[in-house]
């Protein structure tokens, strides 16, 4: 809880963020993206993976479920949980990486499994994801998920490139989940 806020303000902020999220539903993620955008992110992923041997997972969630929004918690929380729920982490080389995308709150994440994690400095993290604020305030969902998708791309091809006719066994799914 930020303290340094007044309670009256943390209140009317909380106020409005449970509204958001208590009127978002699934629908809002095709409103947002719709089918085709889905689409060609999963075939971006896709095509990025036969480029490397880490995997890239996507979730755009349209709201935290009821208890992750009666307890408080933030969306970084939430990634978390969804990159356990997914297996983003059981990768044999431990290089899967999440890009996940609350609508609610306009929040993006990016979680990376232990080995990417070591190879990437936190600031670059954190640049990743500040590039993406503009696009996704602007209502250019498709291309911020895209220019992370290119940037994770250029990433997992510096640090867990293919060598030969070495393949991805694509551990993990690369449709987008929905939630």
């Amino acid at each position: 809880m930020d303290n340094t806020v007044p309670a009256a303000e943390r209140f009317h902020r909380s106020w409005r963020q449970w509204w958001r999220h208590l009127w978002s539903d699934r629908g809002d993620i095709t409103d947002v993206l719709g089918a085709e955008a889905i689409t060609r992110l999963e075939a971006r992923i896709t095509t990025s993976e036969q480029h490397h041997s880490g995997e890239i997972r996507l979730c755009v969630e349209a709201a935290l479920p009821w208890r992750y929004l009666r307890d408080g918690a933030s969306p970084r929380a939430r990634a978390l949980s969804v990159f356990s729920k997914l297996r983003v982490w059981d990768t044999e080389h431990n290089n899967g990486v999440l890009v996940y995308l609350l609508l609610a709150d306009r929040a993006i994440e990016i979680v990376a499994d232990r080995a990417l994690h070591r190879h990437i400095d936190p600031d670059q993290w954190q640049a990743l994801v500040e590039a993406m604020q503009p696009l996704l305030r602007q209502g250019q969902h498709e291309q911020a998920l895209r220019n992370t998708i290119t940037a994770l791309d250029e990433a997992l091809r510096h640090w867990f490139p293919l060598s030969g006719e070495q393949r991805n066994p694509n551990e993990l799914p690369d449709r987008a989940d929905l939630r």
